[in-house]
């Protein structure tokens, strides 16, 4: 790629020349860089498959070679079910996904009664007997963790061609603006397209096989599964696949079934031994349905349902549409949520080259502000695809999953993951997206009552660091992740953010109010008096994942302590959070004062003598200085405890923390580093949050821009969409009255010096459009659904601005 670096380089020096007119030699060597650059392109477009086609690639990605792994396939999904699409040429292989099948029970129980030990523990961690304190937590208050219990594939759908020759003109595909994966080529003479859709509207996946030859598509289809499957052909036209899902020879799980139905134009078909055979047709359309017994409202219970008689139902529907009618009701659908945003960051036509190629790019050094605003969009269309209204939330692989055993069983890990996949579902103007997440923390409150109950003879709900479909909610495994019972707290954040992005009054009351209260209950009888400081302090807990060497032994470490700052930063939102709705919805008496009375006494993160944020309530020696996990920053993001404007103090102190993390190895995973774009946004530094971007694409990013943890998590991928947002929009903080500051391009970094986003959401109710040149904004407008007022921010200016209902109110002067 060093050609590509050094035209780049050769057009910046040209164009930054300033003064003296332009000589010969600079015009003649300007004329070689551009044919130079054009030769590149075109060479670049090239491979053993042939030149791919000029085509708009925008909001694209593109490749001139089929997937050789999973981690190239291209995903497909419309909420609930999903494919990994390979474009293969001989041999085409849609890995398939439905978002319920999971091995199942037995599920983790509580250790009822472990309180009695907790007390102990926090007597020992008072008198400075951590490591004692830690096993006696791990041996009374930790369930074992069971293990492997996993989200699962459906399982894969081979489509065998009968192909003759070489091919070429390959390009395979996937565009996010209409939510279409292609896959194109010419083999002897013959041009084949292969297009692939998940439709929301017909709950099914559409496979369309043309040829602009007749009697050119001849293949062979089976159905597999790594393991619990039955095949068998349903007339002579369809296949089923079903079984149950298992672990450890355990069939106690999900019981699934799929069924492909295939209508070909012309030629012949034969359906036998677990296969369908077509010869000579002109084209072919394929038809994917799932079902399963999984019943949300009570796993315990499946359905009763014909699981064959649901997916023949639904092919049956979707067949009677033509195709025409399919393509643009699915189109229309997606669209209808992935159209409201538009993200242009300025920079070359980097779409003009492949998707794999501009990463490699970013890995060498070079800037391609276009492959950001993909991945900005890219993690739009991911939430799209894996979270809509009334299916389950997107999990730690969103919908995708190829593994019977998956990392971390792909489940919900609310220690961070979790969360981070719906950061952007309200900035990014994805609000609908975000309602499975409600639903399934909702489903949580009759187990986390209970574990609260057994385990800590407390009121209200808790939540620990993970848990899945069979909505468990106790502390398990070691105590090093697990003895963490702030997981619910931080769940119902979104909930608050919901209303604020929103100001829907009947949720705040309905849904978020009740759910923050009953956490915010348990929280009141969890907190203890600290006897060091006479402070309310949380604990023992972990600060998640994270160890510390013990002053006793400075050669044994312990994980838990009493007071670690992200608690202490959870419980201080939860309980602003709660007093702030119930000043909304008018809400008075001995609850509401209790949570006024404790967040008066509640310990606040201390600044430790290095001028670090302190992580523990001590000063304790770190074993890992480079921990993935930066947890004490939660005040600074997602929460809003810790601004400028607030709390000066404390923004030295978490600066130093991060770049102490950064410099001994952190944000080598994924996620962490999406999270750290999300601080240097919030703290205006654009320059090291672009850092960071680029340091995802570089180390962290795959090549169909599935983030790596590594392996595979979805959550970097939605943590790097809400980092941009943040960058370009802020809107956590108010002014004395209540009113939004809404921060236009608080951290908008030199590499993107022009460029314009539309439809932003701001919390206050808020859309929110920009657009700004050589680095300055030049004008901004807002929609508003009522009258209202905000106050937008430009550097160190504040200007007030009055909304009309519905009205889009462009500004263009800044005073």
């Amino acid at each position: 790629m060093k050609e590509v670096f050094q035209f780049q380089s050769s057009r910046k020096y040209i164009s930054g020349a300033k003064t003296g007119s332009t000589s010969i030699i600079q015009v003649i060597a300007l004329g070689f860089c551009f044919i130079f650059f054009f030769q590149y392109n075109a060479m670049a477009q090239t491979s053993h498959y042939g030149i791919a086609g000029s085509s708009e690639n925008h909001n694209k990605l593109w490749y001139l070679e089929p997937a050789s792994d999973w981690m190239e396939a291209l995903p497909i999904g419309n909420g609930k079910i999903g494919a990994m699409v390979f474009g293969g040429v001989e041999q085409e292989k849609l890995q398939l996904n439905e978002e319920s099948v999971w091995a199942g029970p037995p599920i983790p129980e509580n250790r009822v009664g472990a309180y009695k030990s907790i007390e102990k523990a926090r007597a020992l961690i008072f008198q400075g007997d951590y490591a004692e304190a830690n096993k006696l937590v791990q041996d009374d208050v930790m369930g074992p963790r069971i293990a492997p219990r996993s989200y699962q594939p459906l399982g894969d759908l081979l489509l065998n061609f009968k192909l003759q020759g070489a091919p070429s003109n390959y390009r395979r595909e996937l565009d996010i603006n209409d939510a279409l994966a292609k896959t194109s080529f010419t083999a002897e003479g013959v041009n084949y397209s292969r297009e692939y859709f998940s439709s929301a509207i017909d709950d099914a996946i559409v496979v369309v096989l043309t040829a602009d030859k007749r009697n050119s598509i001849s293949l062979e289809l089976e159905m597999k599964r790594k393991a619990d499957f039955e095949v068998a052909n349903i007339g002579n036209n369809r296949l089923k696949m079903w079984g149950q899902a298992s672990q450890k020879g355990k069939h106690l799980g999900v019981k699934y079934e799929t069924q492909v139905m295939v209508l070909p134009k012309g030629g012949d078909i034969k359906s036998e031994n677990g296969t369908i055979s077509i010869n000579n047709a002109n084209s072919v359309v394929l038809f994917i349905s799932a079902a399963t017994d999984y019943n949300a409202g009570d796993p315990f219970s499946p359905l009763t349902q014909n699981l064959s008689t649901v997916c023949a139902t639904k092919l049956k529907k979707a067949a009677k549409k033509s195709l025409k009618k399919l393509k643009e009701d699915h189109i229309a659908d997606y669209q209808n949520y992935f159209n409201r945003v538009a993200l242009d960051l300025g920079g070359i036509r980097g779409g003009e080259r492949p998707t794999n190629e501009r990463l490699e790019a970013v890995a060498n050094g070079a800037d391609d502000p276009g492959l950001m605003a993909l991945y900005f969009q890219y993690g739009r269309y991911l939430l799209i695809s894996s979270s809509r209204p009334g299916s389950l939330p997107a999990n730690l692989q969103g919908i995708w999953n190829d593994h019977l055993a998956a990392p971390w069983n792909s489940d919900y890990h609310t220690n961070i993951n979790m969360q981070m996949n719906y950061w952007p579902a309200e900035v990014a103007n994805l609000s609908e997206c975000h309602e499975p997440f409600f639903d399934f923390i909702e489903r949580l409150v009759p187990a986390g009552k209970k574990t609260a109950e057994e385990v800590y003879n407390s009121d209200g709900i808790v939540v620990h660091h993970t848990t899945d479909v069979w909505h468990w909610t106790s502390p398990i495994g070691k105590v090093q992740y697990g003895m963490w019972p702030m997981g619910g707290a931080w769940c119902t954040r979104h909930f608050m953010e919901h209303y604020k992005f929103n100001g829907d009054t009947e949720f705040l009351k309905e849904r978020a109010y009740p759910i923050m209260r009953e956490s915010a209950k348990f929280l009141l009888d969890w907190l203890t008096k600290d006897p060091r400081s006479g402070m309310l302090v949380s604990g023992p807990s972990t600060s998640p994942e994270n160890k510390f060497y013990t002053p006793k032994d400075p050669e044994v470490f312990a994980n838990l302590d009493m007071g670690n700052a992200m608690d202490q930063e959870i419980i201080w939102d939860n309980f602003t959070n709660v007093l702030e709705a119930a000043e909304i919805l008018k809400i008075e008496g001995e609850f509401v004062e209790r949570v006024k009375e404790a967040l008066a006494q509640l310990s606040l993160p201390k600044i430790g003598s290095d001028g670090r944020l302190m992580e523990w309530s001590q000063e304790f020696g770190e074993v890992d200085k480079g921990h993935r996990h930066l947890s004490h920053l939660y005040g600074l993001y997602p929460g809003n405890q810790f601004t400028e404007n607030k709390t000066p103090y404390y923004i030295d102190a978490i600066n130093r923390s991060i770049e102490h993390r950064l410099s001994n190895g952190g944000g080598h995973t994924g996620w962490s580093r999406a999270w750290i774009i999300n601080f240097y946004a919030r703290l205006g530094n654009s320059e090291k949050a672009y850092e960071n971007i680029k340091a995802l694409l570089a180390k962290s990013t795959a090549k169909n821009l599935f983030d790596y943890h590594p392996p595979f998590q979805i959550d970097g991928n939605f943590g790097g969409t809400a980092g941009i947002a943040e960058m370009l929009m802020q809107s956590h903080e108010t002014d004395a009255s209540g009113t939004t500051i809404i921060n236009l391009l608080p951290a908008l970094p030199s590499e993107w010096p022009t460029g314009s986003v539309s439809g932003l959401k701001a919390r206050g109710g808020f859309e929110v459009d920009i657009v700004w040149n050589n680095g300055a904004l030049e004008s901004v407008s807002i929609l508003s659904k009522e009258d209202k007022a905000c106050k937008l921010q430009i550097g160190d200016s504040i200007m007030g601005v009055e909304v009309s209902a519905g009205n889009k109110q462009a500004i263009t002067e800044f005073k």
